[in-house]
């Protein structure tokens, strides 16, 4: 079975084939606030995890997701100068759940009831160095074909 790999200190993903050997490496963008666990901490959860639900398939490149539900609007450079603020959650979505009861799952340290995930962004948000809410934040390209390369219930790890 593949698995993914995501290390918070190098800012990036890996995937694997069921061999471990390395199909893909990409850069991505995890939590300005580092690793954690808890509800609220707006960090990048830490451990064992596997992808709960895959959300957009089909969707165009560029379609803007809000509480895992397209928008109908389309991300372009000109939108995002109308919402500077919003962080955007882009064509594809791997929506991850934490397998270690306590320390990732359930309670104040659930990292699906946080809505954690793997997702697109505008591609002028900087990769290879920290910058999320939480989520692991992806090139749309990469996210594209990360999305088709895995399935439900895939293996993630995430370390520090």
């Amino acid at each position: 079975m593949r698995r993914i790999s995501i290390c918070i200190a190098r800012q990036t993903l890996a995937l694997y084939d069921d061999q471990a050997r390395v199909l893909r490496e990409y850069s991505v963008s995890t939590a300005t606030n580092g690793a954690g666990e808890r509800r609220g901490s707006l960090c990048t959860p830490r451990g064992r995890h596997i992808v709960r639900a895959k959300i957009g398939a089909g969707m165009p490149v560029n379609t803007v997701f809000v509480g895992r539900r397209p928008t109908g609007e389309i991300f372009s450079p000109a939108l995002g100068r109308l919402f500077p603020e919003r962080d955007w959650i882009l064509t594809r979505i791997l929506w991850l759940s934490g397998c270690e009861v306590g320390f990732n799952r359930l309670g104040e340290v659930d990292t699906m009831r946080r809505f954690v995930y793997i997702h697109g962004s505008p591609d002028s948000v900087p990769m290879g160095v920290p910058g999320s809410i939480g989520c692991v934040r992806m090139r749309n390209a990469d996210i594209l074909e990360l999305f088709e390369a895995v399935a439900p219930r895939t293996p993630v790890e995430v370390v520090a």
